[in-house]
């Protein structure tokens, strides 16, 4: 499910539009990396979204079926992300990445992490506690935000803190505002816990029931989400935030965005709820000028 960024995809790379935003105003080099990344993250989603071909693969793929054909095309994947960091994969998306990762010294760990939470997808529709679903976001969004701050430069240990917690925070927020349209692939990322707590069945989420249960449901993981900004932030030291604009604009965009799922009384079963592009452009403008005033 990812960037994005970020329903079914890598959400905290996020939606296109929101990752233009967030990443169009930094230095060349960096912006190319960031879209560099980007490519890696929404075809390794495409991968387990989409039915794509790998013709040197692709016989004993067919030898599978459902799942189990992504999956094998996944474990394809992870060894040609091994031949890229040894300099000799053949595939675009990773030869155009190759560089990147030298150059950032990002650690093929992350890459392979990322791999890892795309294929929760294919196991897993559904999350009996939040620590199994903080696990998941983890795994395909606070380890992007590591990614993002290998390209941009850190000199703290908090800001890896900061990275993990905004990834959760961006994820929470999209897993809300998609909770239809994930429901309609079948999947659930709302915790079995907390639907037990308040009294709102799978069944009535599959139905699409916004009840009063529901919304205290939705006020709940809202408040959670929400603290996860609120740790991100905590952990940002002042020194950092020039070169974390991009990730502060991201933050900016998906907090205004839980607060329209708020606002609206959390009517996502009635519409995909979603910041405005002049609402976007004030958000990044703000943060353009903030980094001189």
């Amino acid at each position: 499910m990812v960037a994005n960024v970020a329903s079914g995809s890598i959400r905290p790379v996020g939606e296109r539009s929101s990752f233009l935003y967030s990443f169009s105003l930094l230095p060349k080099d960096e912006r190319d990396a960031m879209q560099r990344i980007y490519d890696f993250c929404r075809y390794t989603d495409d991968l387990v979204d989409e039915d794509i071909v790998i013709p040197e693969y692709e016989a004993e793929i067919r030898k599978s079926v459902g799942a189990e054909k992504k999956r094998l095309r996944l474990e394809w994947w992870r060894k040609e992300v091994a031949r890229c960091y040894e300099g000799s994969s053949s595939h675009p998306v990773l030869k155009n990445l190759y560089k990147v990762l030298i150059r950032f010294k990002i650690p093929q760990e992350y890459l392979l992490t990322l791999i890892d939470g795309v294929e929760m997808d294919l196991v897993k529709s559904r999350y009996s506690t939040f620590e199994e679903l903080k696990e998941y976001c983890y795994g395909v969004a606070s380890i992007i935000g590591l990614i993002c701050i290998e390209v941009f430069g850190y000199k703290h240990d908090e800001t890896r803190e900061y990275a993990v917690n905004l990834g959760y925070a961006l994820q929470l927020t999209n897993i809300l505002r998609d909770v239809q349209t994930d429901a309609a692939k079948g999947r659930i990322y709302l915790p079995q816990e907390d639907l037990r707590r308040f009294g709102y069945s799978e069944e009535d989420l599959l139905a699409g029931r916004h009840t009063a249960q529901f919304v205290e449901l939705m006020k709940f993981e809202t408040a959670r989400a929400r603290e996860y900004y609120q740790s991100a932030r905590a952990q940002l030291r002042k020194d950092e935030r020039f070169t974390m604009f991009a990730a502060e604009i991201m933050d900016a965009i998906y907090f205004r965005l839980l607060r329209k799922i708020e606002l609206s009384e959390f009517a996502v079963f009635e519409r995909r709820i979603k910041v405005s592009t002049p609402h976007k452009l004030l958000i990044v403008a703000k943060f353009w000028l903030n980094r001189f005033f």
